[in-house]
């Protein structure tokens, strides 16, 4: 089966940042990069913008993410939010996939307003491995702490592999220094965890 990938971005903390193309970077960091680099690599890679991310809403994402082609030859890749739309589309609709890799996933909703309370709060299905043929959790030692326990949560429930890359912050160019995300690449394209 050929294998396709599919990149879903985090939420920015506010509307106004995420609102000019130009300025916003929800959708930035080392997500083009990896896209362009996977697309190298012969595995068709789509970014799709997620609706309304400052304000997350599983059913909107969930609209917006079922446009795409996802079976047991994909790729899902997840940052922040991202990774929680992602396990919990997964735990619903019980799809096999070849890899579920979450790259400092965020599940912890202290403090957020009801409409991302609601976002966050979802038990995580434990049975998602045994349909996943690889789960890999990239962390990193300087992440924020909602992102240190997001990534300890999914792994208890979830198992696979954690990579925790340190001085990577929360994945961010601002954080990594980098659009570039090797580790990431290698994962996916040499079948390495």
């Amino acid at each position: 089966m050929k294998k396709n990938c599919i990149i879903i971005h985090g939420c920015p903390s506010n509307r106004e940042k995420a609102m000019d193309p130009a300025t916003r970077t929800y959708d930035k960091h080392w997500i083009p990069w990896a896209k362009n680099e996977l697309i190298k690599s012969g595995i068709s890679t789509l970014t799709p913008y997620m609706p309304d991310p400052w304000e997350p809403v599983y059913e909107k994402f969930k609209k917006e993410f079922e446009k795409y082609e996802v079976n047991e030859g994909t790729i899902l890749i997840g940052h922040s939010c991202g990774c929680t739309f992602l396990v919990r589309w997964l735990g619903e609709t019980k799809r096999k996939i070849h890899k579920l890799i979450l790259v400092v996933p965020w599940k912890i909703a202290e403090g957020s307003p009801k409409s991302e309370m609601d976002f966050y709060k979802f038990p995580i299905d434990g049975t998602i491995g045994r349909r996943v043929d690889q789960i890999t959790i990239f962390t990193s030692d300087n992440d924020e702490e909602g992102g240190k326990r997001g990534a300890v949560m999914f792994h208890e429930a979830l198992g696979g592999d954690i990579i925790s890359l340190p001085g990577h912050g929360h994945y961010v160019l601002d954080d990594m220094g980098t659009e570039e995300f090797p580790e990431l690449i290698d994962i996916i394209i040499k079948d390495k965890i």
